[in-house]
């Protein structure tokens, strides 16, 4: 049975306002909120550590583990702690898995962004990464939090399924060395290729901010940079529509290298919802 609470200034209650808006409070409790029945079931089928599960009476709950805490809360308590406009009638807290990157690094084709502040465009990079075969993605410093909310609702899932590490530079620079594995930057230089010739079946690509792109001391740390071609009269790209550009041209790649020519790939019921960035 799930208990009730009815009063907005519930310590639970103020939790969750606080875990919306604020992330140290979220690294500091280490808890992250997530919004919505779609995205509680793939937080319950790739086993994120779910804690607590607050919802409306109406609301349509996927059946829930023993352990994880079930609170019923009437619509103006949820609409007070939702950070949606239109709240589904469902949130739900997990607790934060570890950040640090392991040790070694497999072998195997990884992304890694710089200063990528827009919680939108990081959560979909992630979800696109998910879905063109990465093995895992970077965090450096100066990205929007992961567990932002609008990060986690962009990433439609992929939070869940997808390694996601925080490191710096330098950091990476020593995994990518470690494991043989070639670090790729983006950039406009004289030595700069064009994508279609460069192998990125391996490796790690690095993307920067959606103003500046990467910083001088990520171009150093790359052994090339490669550039994705496009009409003269565009400047450049989203920085989400140029991770996927990327993470394609290594998907591709690695599919057609395969003995038989062909990656087995799931059916994509639907395309990008209309707004994302």
């Amino acid at each position: 049975m799930a208990e009730r609470i009815t009063s907005r200034a519930n310590p639970l209650m103020v939790h969750i306002r606080k875990l919306a808006a604020s992330r140290s409070h979220r690294y500091e409790t280490g808890e992250y909120l997530g919004d919505g029945t779609k995205l509680l079931e793939e937080a319950l089928r790739w086993g994120a550590a779910l804690a607590v599960v607050v919802h409306t009476e109406e609301a349509a709950l996927p059946p829930l583990p023993p352990e994880v805490r079930q609170v019923e809360v009437p619509p103006d308590v949820m609409r007070s702690v939702s950070p949606m406009e239109a709240p589904q009638g469902v949130l739900f807290l997990a607790r934060i898995p570890p950040m640090t990157p392991p040790e070694t690094l497999p072998e195997g084709r990884y992304l890694a962004l710089e200063g990528v502040q827009d919680p939108g465009n990081v959560g979909t990079i992630m979800r696109t990464a998910d879905a063109f075969g990465a093995d895992g993605l970077f965090l450096l410093p100066g990205c929007a939090d992961l567990y932002n909310h609008k990060t986690i609702r962009s990433a439609m899932g992929a939070v869940f399924r997808l390694p996601v590490w925080s490191c710096g530079l330098e950091a990476l620079r020593t995994l990518a060395e470690g494991a043989g594995l070639p670090l790729t930057g983006t950039a406009l230089r004289e030595d700069t290729v064009d994508v279609r010739g460069a192998d990125l079946r391996r490796g790690i690509i690095l993307l920067g901010s959606e103003g500046k792109g990467l910083s001088e001391a990520a171009l150093s740390a790359c052994g090339r940079t490669v550039r994705i071609p496009m009409r003269e009269r565009c400047e450049s790209l989203n920085v989400a529509a140029a991770a996927a550009a990327l993470l394609w041209e290594g998907f591709r790649r690695q599919c057609s290298s395969r003995p038989d020519g062909e990656e087995p790939l799931s059916a994509f019921p639907g395309t990008f919802p209309a707004g994302e960035k």
